[in-house]
């Protein structure tokens, strides 16, 4: 592993390389292979990038049947997996029950030797969603839903079993395109967390938990759920600027702005703010779109802090249906692909990732026996 500069948090540090993503490269900004995102999301369906970072490539029409096919076969769930995700509490965090529906299945399922990681990438991403609305419909419904859908995407197959209807194409095609901007974003938080723990040699469902673990903070992937909140505060646009403004004034932290990488614009936001608007024009209710954009002009004339993915994609799950608990595990549902990909790379030519660090305490002290000391 490259880079020796030091600064807080590893920002700008250099820790490898990668052939899966660019993520604000003058003259690429975010790229999936050398893919640009806007020609993917305008173009392609998930499940095409989704093999496209699994397998290196995009698939021809005969590869993505196959894959799509595979895919129906592999949704559904152990009877021991229901039993645990039956057992959860109604009351733990939907991000809790993925990390321990994913550790629980590499029991039932083990790995194995390293030759089966594409069986397992492909079942995993299969059956994330299944895990997380069965877990969701049980406890909030008492009802054991049918997680082997007939839909070609898993975008539908999400719809499907969270409202027990196929899902209109405009909600299908919006939630498929948020999937499609989340599956891959380089050397983040839980895609790095999920290369250390694959670099000493474990199991790709081990380095999937510890992804979810680190993608379930605030500062990661919770930041769409705070953003959601925040929104749903205020009712009119001059509500939304004065009461920003009063957080800013109070130095409260505003979820869902700037980025790590980014320097000018988060290039996902666009496409969420579109989808945005276009949501809440079917749904005849246009508070959440002007709030947002209030909030977003405040953050801008003030702070000079751009819209990140988070917040535009809140207003999208919302339009859609979806809870706000449920918005970070759906993350989860797209996220396996680069996750997975990364422990494909990371094996291919494997070093133990193990940085140094400043020692900042005491100098060498003696030992003073326990009676003797004040």
């Amino acid at each position: 592993m490259a880079g020796n500069k030091k600064t807080g948090g590893l920002a700008g540090v250099s820790a490898g390389s990668t052939a899966l993503c660019t993520v604000g490269k003058e003259g690429a900004g975010l790229t999936y292979r050398g893919y640009d995102i806007y020609d993917l999301a305008d173009n392609a369906t998930f499940e095409e990038v989704a093999y496209l970072l699994l397998k290196g490539k995009l698939p021809n029409r005969t590869e993505l049947d196959a894959f799509i096919a595979k895919q129906k076969t592999l949704r559904g769930l152990p009877d021991q997996l229901k039993q645990v995700l039956e057992m959860i509490p109604a009351h733990a965090h939907p991000m809790d029950v993925l990390r321990s529906g994913v550790s629980i299945l590499g029991n039932f399922e083990p790995e194995g030797g390293f030759e089966n990681q594409g069986h397992v990438a492909d079942r995993l991403l299969a059956c994330l969603p299944s895990m997380l609305l069965y877990w969701h419909r049980f406890h909030t419904e008492a009802k054991r839903i049918d997680v082997e859908t007939d839909d070609d995407s898993v975008s539908g197959h999400i719809l499907h079993m969270l409202h027990d209807k196929v899902p209109n194409e405009l909600h299908q095609k919006s939630l498929d395109t948020t999937l499609i901007l989340y599956a891959e974003h380089e050397f983040n938080a839980s895609t790095f967390a999920g290369r250390v723990i694959t670099g000493t040699l474990s199991d790709m469902h081990s380095a999937v938990t510890g992804a979810i673990g680190a993608l379930r903070g605030p500062l990661h992937g919770g930041a769409n759920e705070a953003a959601m909140k925040l929104i749903q505060k205020f009712s009119t646009p001059e509500e939304a600027t004065e009461g920003v403004r009063a957080m800013l004034a109070a130095k409260e932290k505003i979820m869902g702005f700037g980025h790590r990488v980014y320097t000018t614009s988060d290039p996902r936001n666009s496409v969420n703010k579109k989808m945005s608007k276009v949501l809440s024009d079917e749904a005849g209710d246009r508070r959440l779109y002007v709030v947002s954009e209030a909030i977003e002009k405040v953050m801008w004339d003030e702070k000079k802090l751009f819209a990140n993915a988070d917040f535009f994609a809140a207003s999208v799950y919302h339009f859609m249906g979806i809870p706000t608990y449920l918005f970070t595990p759906i993350f989860v549902c797209s996220r396996i692909t680069g996750w997975a990909a990364h422990v494909m790379e990371q094996r291919s030519d494997n070093k133990l990732i193990r940085p140094a660090a400043d020692y900042i305490g005491p100098g060498l002290q003696d030992f003073v026996p326990i009676d003797e000391r004040d």
